[in-house]
């Protein structure tokens, strides 16, 4: 599902008047869930799943063209974890 999509059954499911309305939640949504993390805070969504900053180690790694290896450096990326109602849905074999 694009982004495009995602708005219009937002639009849809929300009894939004306008794609431009449905476009602002998402865009709010989004940014609100953006900010917390820069923050370091977590952000939790029951029935969903929660999203929480995670630092990543700097690490040696492989430049996949030349074969050399590179030093990355420490890093911090969002990590989602999905809440226990996706178990129903996405069982784990």
């Amino acid at each position: 599902m694009t982004k495009a999509e995602l708005v219009k059954a937002l639009k849809e499911k929300a009894g939004l008047a306008t794609l431009a309305q449905a476009e602002a939640a998402y865009e709010s949504l989004f940014g609100i869930i953006s900010a917390a993390l820069k923050n370091g805070d977590s952000v939790s969504i029951s029935g969903f799943g929660s999203f929480k900053a995670v630092n990543r180690k700097a690490r040696k790694g492989r430049n996949p063209r030349t074969g050399k290896d590179i030093q990355i450096p420490a890093s911090k990326t969002a990590k989602f974890t999905p809440g226990k109602a996706w178990n129903s849905i996405f069982p784990c074999s």
